[in-house]
């Protein structure tokens, strides 16, 4: 369950930065490939960022995080390369 988590932490932190891309960079330079995109990479994002909550849910007291580090672990798909850092900080034994 650890490796799909760590899956899916990568993946998110993936589709945040896509679409963080998608709405700062291709909106101004191709308004059209923006509406184009903005639904798939959106869509993808949602997803993956509740799989991502809910995984970190189920597996919780089987990594034996503190309250502190499961409140990090579910702040870091608010922020940009938030999720990079949990699979690299509380990860690395998957």
């Amino acid at each position: 369950m650890t490796k799909l988590f760590k899956f899916f932490a990568i993946a998110e932190g993936i589709s945040y930065l896509a679409l963080f891309f998608n709405m700062l960079v291709t909106k101004r330079l191709n308004p059209e490939l923006y509406k184009t995109l903005l639904f798939p990479i959106g869509m993808a994002h949602g997803l993956l960022f509740i799989s991502y909550v809910a995984l970190a849910f189920i597996i919780w007291k089987n990594q034996k995080w503190t309250n502190k580090e499961f409140a990090l672990v579910q702040l870091a798909p608010w922020l940009p390369f938030g999720t990079f850092y949990i699979e690299k900080k509380y990860l690395k034994n998957a």
